[in-house]
């Protein structure tokens, strides 16, 4: 394809480049009919570049369109070169006051939330950096793309609407002048011509429908190329296009990927390019196979000069875009051009055309002329306003257009309307000239069509085409919103008059929602089809602020206050009127009342639970209380007319659904039901739902006898017949012995005593009582602080938030509560204030039933703690307002009374009737409301007035006669000493103390003190009984326990005596094992401890005894029992590495022997310590195999282990694992039994082999000799096992336990383990013995002990092969020429294999002399070599420390070395005088080899460390000389053999490399290696967000990645989770995150999602799993998924402990324990990310 390209380039360009712009803008200068002229121009010129051939070429395309067609048209503009033109405007210019910057996809932007005038309102990162807001409360969330920035426009800001930057450009001239003055007159006549002509153009050809001739453009020539455009939806995934495509034009996958990312990306492309009949058939293919789930992809065969007009079209609008941005009068003159109404009249401006085609065209298209309109249109404000008049008069057009557009509403100018409507300037005006308001919710009315026969709204089943029509239609209700966001301050008549049509409209919305989705009671039968309900409830949801809104609007003027309150009620009535149900009137009458009501059962007739037109009502009442209008102006509203009884009807209906639900009897109604009912008391929907309906009833109250409210109420309850026949409770419950229905019963009168503690209590809003609103939060958040201490987001959550996303909670939260920090996990608390807990409420109306028994469970506890008595009374509550006064008299009414007395009798005589105790609890509440607020009635008492509120007489009179029940204060008494109330003892005594009180307060006005002394005897003596009673309950306890436990050790000695000889053996077992356990504890203490060579401290054997986790038998640890194996994990790890970028090029053939210094890859291997047998792992492991074949026939998902490695999990602790290493006793004790290895194996003493026939000889010294292995089978075998396991993962290679390379890699393994450990300790300043945890001791001890032990079971020649090569390394011979240099080996590694691989050559050794010296010779010979490599790399600079002029023998010693290896080197070494420099270079770079020297022959030969190495302390280095048999000054070593050593450093300096290095030719490392860290992170997490929306995708040209991932452990930004970027690893398809890993940490990854704010762990392609972020905002909470949006900084600690977590090798372990905590994390397509 791009072989042809090529070749039909070069043919146009020639002619092409040869026009000039200057000559064809001269000629359009002296045109009669300009547009003629440029439309030729274009005609011809504009298929000769665009679209040459089947691949775009964009760069060729725009350098040539600039050239040829924008050149000229510049030139014509400026009238002289644009090169000069373009500057002189710009300097004319007066820089714009508004920033203007339109956000990309993902970039920062930031609100202030103190003086944002609404959310909508953002910075860009640089006006914000710049502005004040920064000290302010501000939100942080990225941009969906398409907004911009808000800096300079003073209506968006209460305050600080400039940034330092745009301050400068807000002049003092006035605001209207116009900006044309500042152009000459023939430009401006010249910038009219041109735009005019290109604008139309532009327009023209992106709305041109006809597919084959041009507007206004006779084709020049007509050649029959086509192409075939594919365009986007937002139906179609991925995944079936790129099938289709494959099919379709026979593409390959990666093309095919290709295609559909643009088309994603730029809303179309050409798919095929050729003549018509070849399109046209690509065409018919993706039409077939994609029609047939929905509707099929949209394709179009368009002809390729059309299609090159389109994109010179897109091209233009661009380049005009750009213009304008030189001066504000092109841009004023380009908003003419398109404004201007053309011919046709209505709707004929450019900008109509376009916006009303919006929906026909491509995404690019959309977005080139949305940014357009952004940087034009919306950046002049008289323009705004003038665009704003045109997009309201097509509001539903553009709207209804919306509705049927296969595209998100990002990508639609309907989306616009946030930068319109949300101007509060242009918000006024459309409503008052446009009456915007009622437009829209018309708009919105016209979309639900579906109404029942009452005219109210009715879902369909929620299908998916059924939600997505309802999603768009929400968001019309979002532009409602917007308009109402900002309040007026001052209203016009107009204003109000277009209002008041808008709450007209919007009245007749919520008539329509009045009362729909009714239900009825299932009876018998379940349900069968759960009824829709989620979409009500959506509707609901959204609507619910916009009805606060309108709220706010009405409370804020009186006149529209009282119209808008009547027009309610109006429709309230017509509501009812429609209601009427063929309800028969019945009388109820009680205690001496009656009242007429209807005859109406919730439970058998329908009821629904949305009733917005009631709610709002109450809510405009409530407002009427609150502005004081009803006192006011009382003669102008309709509150004679209320028909109290008509206005409680529904809400009570509605609670009473309520209640009947907790009781069980709608069961059969299905989830629907619960779920209405969750939502109707649920945070997001209660202030417009269960809130308004409360308030609803305490309007009712207020204005009725409270006594007919009650009956009313009983009768909706179902409860009327039980309280109003006498004795009817007894007779129920005998003779109805249905247990269902007397629980039904008592949970509703429980229901109905807590609906009047809530209608009496709950006086909180203001308005209904006399509070303001931070009352009203406070008491929200002590409610919810009483359950439990929160985190700031969780209390967010539990309040209900504003339009403008805000809960006010800041502002009270510290007065009622105190913020405990958080640690390292976790996050911050609120914990309430101890003086608050006087304000908590048991009967708070928004807790839920679960919330309410843990709040009163914690606050008793608390009561408990602090040596209160537990009684939890209610709380002192603010007056009432006036209009809500009289509420307060139902406590007082004798209905109520009446139910009072009932429900004590019923607890007082207890065995006959059926009641419960927390119904009494509701009552004692009840009560104890009533008594404080008599008292606070009578300590705000003044002189003339008469307290009304005489509850404490009414409850100490006794029934009447004929039954005379006893008063309320008596039965009080008699329960307070009821044995079956223990729990409301405490409170029935508050109760009666109050009572007390307040008879007191009402005597101290007259006399007789006598009644006073007498109430206060009583009390006393029944709490002296009360004390005595407690106190004898007490002692009876107590004795019963004590006999209990006497006849308890009565028994145990029996059962001792009878089986005396079973205790015996377990006395002796106990000591054995005790002394299994310090098997580590020194034995030698005081004599100097060696840990190799000749001198080793000898220490005694302790038998090790362990015990098996599967079958929890006891066994000794010995060379022939059965074998112990740990559970280990095994992987490959670059976290030493100083050099990622090398690979392994072919792992079947590469040599592992060397190390090289830069560690670039190791093999580390973990272990949790747990123990267990080998044949009980062995069966373990086999069972997990054979269920993992089972599973996967079943499902097909993964397990968090990967069985078909080798995987599994620790049985005990679910550690994830993949091999296990067997436990040995010391290795080397075993070969060292007597002088010589041998004599263990061979019975060969000197005296047989005399004996022996001369030419035998000892089978010792013949070459085919193979020592006698001492392990036991099982031992061997998972030595073998364990061996194969480390090659297999650390080369990637298959399992072969004969490749020689096996013991190579065991050696490796343990080499490497030892120096991350030794790296971990070093960095966290921890001594190097005693402080490592168990699991790590144990395994360290383990691996060494294998790594010796290992080469008994691999090929003997092939080990001495390994150790003839190592050593030759460093003692040079002929036969080994290629070997590395003494700078490219890691001498640690070196030294561990040489150790190791020794035995196998010293098993054939008779000298006699002990593997201990060999060591030693080994170790010293190592450390020689390893003393040159640091002194060769050692950069000495000498800087000017004060060094003691005396030098020690060390320093001159070192000196005189380093000046003998400049002669060996030819003086190619750096000259260095001072020894102390190098002396303290040396010590610095020696000390991690030593250090993992020690550790390695501390486990190797099991000498215990000294005890000065297990503290810090300082002469850590002579310690370790010491304990490693080193001299303390080092370079004696050379000194002791200085003839061999002289050659030996002459040899290691003669290598090529080290020349090449020493003459700068390459890099070594130098030592000691710095510690590899995780890379730095700024401390304000927006500089990433800002970074990584700077970062575009690396494949898809310049395309801004949409999950940009930031590498941890290496700092490269990625562009995860999607497919431009992803790349084939081991013949599967990874995300770039999985391919990163590869090449970075050879399989495990840590990176951040910049986006999600989420770290995320990779390990291989099947595991992986999130973590919580490193960044916490101010309140200890992690933002995950940046939804909160508050600044987030570093946790220094957080991030410490990932870091940790890394270089542990734990991250691995890490997935497996959150993958099998958490299932849905193994479903997850790890691999793509």
């Amino acid at each position: 394809m791009a072989a042809e390209l090529e070749a039909e380039v070069p043919a146009f360009d020639r002619g092409l480049l040869e026009c000039s712009a200057e000559e064809i803008a001269a000629k359009w200068l002296q045109a009669s009919e300009l547009q003629k002229e440029v439309y030729q121009h274009l005609a011809y010129y504009v298929p000769k570049i665009y679209c040459r051939g089947p691949n775009p070429a964009p760069q060729r395309e725009d350098m040539l369109a600039q050239h040829v067609l924008l050149g000229p048209m510049e030139w014509y503009l400026c009238g002289e070169d644009p090169a000069f033109g373009f500057p002189k405007l710009e300097q004319a210019n007066k820089p714009s006051h508004l920033c203007g910057r339109v956000f990309k996809v993902g970039e920062p932007t930031y609100s202030c939330r103190d003086c944002a005038v609404d959310p909508t309102c953002v910075l860009c990162m640089e006006c914000f950096l710049g502005s004040i807001h920064r000290e302010h409360r501000y939100r942080m969330t990225t941009s969906g793309g398409g907004g911009f920035c808000d800096c300079g426009d003073t209506e968006a800001w209460k305050e600080g609407p400039y940034c330092q930057k745009h301050e400068l450009n807000t002049s003092e001239t006035a605001e209207e002048e116009d900006p044309l003055v500042h152009l000459p007159e023939d430009m401006v006549a010249r910038a009219y011509n041109i735009f005019a002509i290109t604008f139309k153009y532009a327009v023209d050809i992106l709305t041109w429908e006809k597919e084959n001739e041009l507007p206004g453009l006779e084709m020049i020539e007509k050649n029959d190329t086509y192409y075939c455009m594919l365009f986007n939806d937002e139906v179609h995934t991925y995944e079936q296009v790129i099938y289709t495509l494959q099919k379709a034009v026979n593409c390959t996958q990666k093309e095919a990927i290709g295609f559909a990312t643009t088309v994603d990306r730029d809303g179309r492309r050409s798919v095929r390019y050729g003549d018509f009949q070849y399109c046209d058939q690509a065409k018919s293919v993706i039409v077939r196979n994609t029609s047939r789930q929905t509707k099929p992809l949209k394709v179009q065969v368009m002809h390729s000069s059309i299609v090159a007009h389109q994109s010179f079209g897109l091209k233009l609008l661009t380049w005009l875009g750009s213009v304008i941005g030189y001066s504000d009068g092109l841009r004023r003159i380009l908003c003419q051009v398109g404004l201007q109404e053309g011919p046709d009249g209505e709707n004929s401006s450019l900008v109509d055309k376009l916006m009303l085609y919006d929906s026909k065209l491509w995404k690019g298209a959309r977005n080139v002329y949305h940014q357009l309109f952004m940087s034009s249109l919306l950046m002049d404000l008289k323009y705004k306003k003038l665009f704003a008049i045109r997009f309201a008069r097509n509001y539903e057009r553009l709207q209804s257009d919306f509705m049927k557009d296969d595209h998100d509403r990002e990508f639609s100018i309907a989306d616009l309307s946030i930068q319109i409507f949300t101007v509060p300037s242009l918000a006024r005006m459309l409503i008052t000239e446009e009456n915007l308001m009622t437009t829209i919710i018309k708009t919105f009315m016209d979309h639900l069509r579906h109404r029942d026969i009452q005219g109210r709204f009715q879902f369909e089943r929620y299908t998916a085409l059924q939600a997505f029509k309802f999603r768009r239609v929400q968001s019309l209700i979002l532009d409602l919103k917007y308009v109402l966001i900002s309040k007026p301050t001052e209203w016009s008549e107009d204003l109000r008059h277009k209002f008041l049509e808008g709450f007209d409209a919007f009245l007749e919305l919520l008539k329509c929602m009045q009362g729909m989705d009714p239900i009825t009671r299932q009876v018998g039968q379940h349900i069968e089809m759960e009824p829709e309900w989620e979409a009500a409830f959506t509707l609901q949801m959204k609507l619910t602020l916009v009805i606060s809104m309108m709220q706010d609007w009405c409370a804020l003027d009186e006149k529209v206050l009282i119209e808008a309150y009547k027009k309610c009620l109006t429709v309230l009535m017509q509501c009812h009127s429609g209601f009427t149900d063929g309800e028969q009137p019945i009388v109820l009458s009680m205690c001496g009342h009656s009242v007429e009501t209807i005859r109406y059962c919730v439970s058998q007739e329908k009821v629904s639970i949305h009733l917005p037109v009631s709610r709002l009502l109450a809510g405009l009442h409530v407002l009427l209380s609150k502005t004081e209008v009803a006192y006011k102006f009382p003669e102008l509203l309709p509150l004679s007319e209320l028909s109290p009884p008509m206005l409680i009807e529904h809400p009570l209906r509605c609670l009473v659904l309520c209640a009947q639900v907790h009781a069980g009897m709608w069961r059969r109604n299905g989830f629907s039901l619960v779920n209405q009912i969750y939502y109707y008391h649920n945070v997001k929907c209660r202030r417009e739902m269960f809130d308004k309906d409360i308030v609803m009833l305490q309007t009712g109250v207020s204005m009725m006898d409270p006594n007919h409210f009650l009956m009313i109420m009983l009768s909706r309850f179902e409860l009327y017949q039980i309280f109003s026949t006498p004795d009817y409770g007894k007779r129920f419950s005998t003779e109805n012995t249905n247990k269902d229905v007397v629980q039904q019963n008592n949970t509703l009168i429980e229901e109905m005593l807590y609906l009047i503690i809530m209608i009496v209590g709950e006086r909180f809003s203001p308005g209904i009582g006399q509070v303001n609103a931070t009352d009203e939060i406070k008491r929200e958040i002590i409610h919810q602080l009483s359950i439990r201490p929160m985190a700031h987001s969780e209390l967010v959550k539990a309040l209900p938030e504003d339009e403008n996303r805000e809960t006010g909670m800041e502002s009270v939260i510290e007065e009622v509560a105190c913020f405990k920090k958080p640690g390292l996990t976790g996050r911050g608390l609120y914990e309430l204030k101890p003086e608050c807990t006087k304000n908590f409420n048991l009967y708070f109306y928004h807790f839920s039933r679960a919330e309410q028994s843990k709040a009163e469970e914690a606050q008793r506890k608390l009561k408990r703690q602090n040596r209160e008595d537990t009684a939890l009374p209610p709380p002192a509550l603010p007056p009432f307002c006036p209009l809500f006064a009289s509420l307060i008299n139902i406590l007082q009414s004798d209905v109520m009374l009446c139910i009072m007395g009932t429900i004590l009798q019923w607890a007082v005589e207890h065995n006959g009737y059926a009641w419960s105790e927390s119904m009494l609890q509701r009552v004692l509440h009840l009560i104890g409301m009533a008594l404080q607020e008599e008292k606070q009635h009578l300590e705000n008492l003044s002189e003339e007035n008469v307290v009304t509120f005489t509850f404490t007489q009414k409850i100490s009179r006794p029934g009447e006669a004929p039954n005379n029940s006893p008063s309320i204060l008596a039965m009080l008494e008699t329960l307070q000493n009821a044995p079956h109330l223990e729990v409301h003892k405490d409170m029935i005594r508050w109760i009666l103390k109050t009572f007390n009180t307040i008879k007191k307060l009402r005597e101290s006005s007259s006399t007789s003190p006598v009644a006073e002394t007498e109430g206060n005897v009583m009390e006393e003596s029944s709490r002296d009984k009360d004390k005595a009673e407690r106190k004898r309950k007490a002692e009876i306890a107590r004795l019963r326990r004590e006999k209990i436990m006497a006849q308890m050790s009565e028994m145990q000695r029996h059962f001792i005596n009878e089986n005396k000889e079973l205790f015996q053996q377990t006395l002796e077992e106990l000591d054995t094992s005790a002394s299994g356990v310090h098997d580590n504890s020194p034995v030698i203490s005081d004599a100097k401890l060696t840990a190799l060579g000749p001198e080793q401290t000898r220490v005694a054997e302790h038998r090790q005894v362990v015990m098996c986790i599967l079958c929890q038998e006891e066994q000794e640890v010995k060379v022939d029992s059965r074998a112990m194996v740990l559970a280990a994990f095994i992987q490959r790890s670059t976290v030493l590495s100083k050099n990622r970028n090398r690979i392994i090029p072919d792992p079947e053939k590469y040599d592992p022997l060397f190390m090289h210094p830069d560690l670039s890859c190791g093999t580390h291997t973990g272990s949790c310590g747990h123990i267990m047998h080998a044949h009980c792992w062995q069966r373990y492991f086999d069972a997990v195999q054979a269920k993992e074949q089972r599973r996967q026939q079943r499902l097909r998902v993964h397990t968090s282990y990967d069985v078909e490695n080798g995987e599994f999990l620790c049985p005990l602790c679910e550690c994830l694992s993949n091999t296990v290493i067997p436990l040995l006793p010391p290795p080397r004790v075993l070969f060292n039994r007597s002088v010589c290895f041998i004599n263990v194996f061979t019975k060969c003493t000197s005296s047989s082999s005399e004996k022996m026939d001369q030419l035998q000889l000892p089978e010792g010294f013949r070459p085919d000799y193979k020592p006698k292995n001492p392990y036991s089978e099982s031992i061997k075998e998972m030595l073998t096992t364990f061996g194969t396991a480390t090659y297999k993962v650390g080369l990637k290679v298959h399992p072969n336990e004969e490749d020689p390379r096996v013991p190579i890699m065991c050696w490796g393994s343990c080499a490497y383990t030892i120096q991350t450990i030794e790296r971990i300790l070093a960095d966290e300043d921890k001594p190097l013995f005693g402080h490592l945890p168990c699991r790590q001791d144990d395994c360290l001890k383990s691996l060494t002990r294998f790594a010796a032990a290992h080469w008994t079971v691999s090929s003997l020649s092939a080990v001495q092969g390994h150790f003839c090569t190592l050593l030759a390394s460093l003692v040079p011979n002929e036969k080994n020429e290629n070997l590395p240099c003494i700078l490219d080996i890691d001498m640690f590694h070196l030294l561990v294999s040489l150790v190791l691989s020794f035995p196998a050559i010293h098993c054939q050794d008779f000298s006699g002399v002990s593997l201990g010296t060999g060591d030693l010779h080994l170790f010293h010979l190592v450390t020689m070599a390893h003393i040159i490599q640091i002194l060769l790399t050692s950069s000495t600079e000498e800087n000017g420390m004060d060094q003691e002029d005396t030098s020690s023998e060390e320093e001159v010693a070192v000196l005189t070395l380093y000046k003998f290896l400049c002669q060996c080197t030819g003086s190619a070494l750096k000259e260095v005088s001072s020894g102390w420099h190098l002396w303290r270079n040396l010590k610095a770079g020696i000390m991690p080899f030593l250090r993992c020297s020690a550790l390695f022959f501390h486990y190797l030969n099991g000498v215990p460390a000294p005890s000065e190495l297990q503290v810090n302390g300082a002469n850590q280095f002579e310690r370790l000389c010491s304990y490693l048999s080193l001299p303390n000054n080092l370079t004696c070593l050379f000194q002791e053999n200085s003839e061999i050593l002289n050659t030996l450093v002459e040899s290691w300096c003669s290598s090529n490399e080290v020349k090449r290095y020493l003459e700068g030719k390459r890099h070594a490392i130098s030592y000691a290696r710095e510690s590899n860290k995780l890379i730095d992170l700024p401390d304000d997490y927006s500089c990433l967000i800002n970074q990584a929306s700077n970062f575009s995708c690396p494949k898809s040209g310049g395309d801004k990645s949409r999950a940009p991932t930031l590498c941890l452990v290496c700092g490269t930004m990625l562009c995860s989770q999607s497919y431009c970027c992803q790349t084939e690893l081991e013949g599967e398809d990874v995300g770039a995150c999985t391919a990163h890993t590869y090449t970075c940490g050879s399989g495990v990854g840590i990176f951040l999602r910049v986006r999600e704010c989420q770290v995320l762990f990779l390990a291989g392609k099947t595991k992986g799993c999130f973590y919580p972020p490193p960044y916490l905002d101010d309140y200890g909470e992690t933002d995950q998924g940046l939804r909160r949006g508050n600044p987030l900084h570093l946790c220094k600690e957080r991030f410490k402990k990932i870091q940790k977590l890394w270089q542990q090798h734990s991250i691995t372990e890490e997935i497996g324990h959150a993958q099998e905590a958490n299932q849905t994390l193994v479903g997850i397509d790890w691999q793509h990310l």
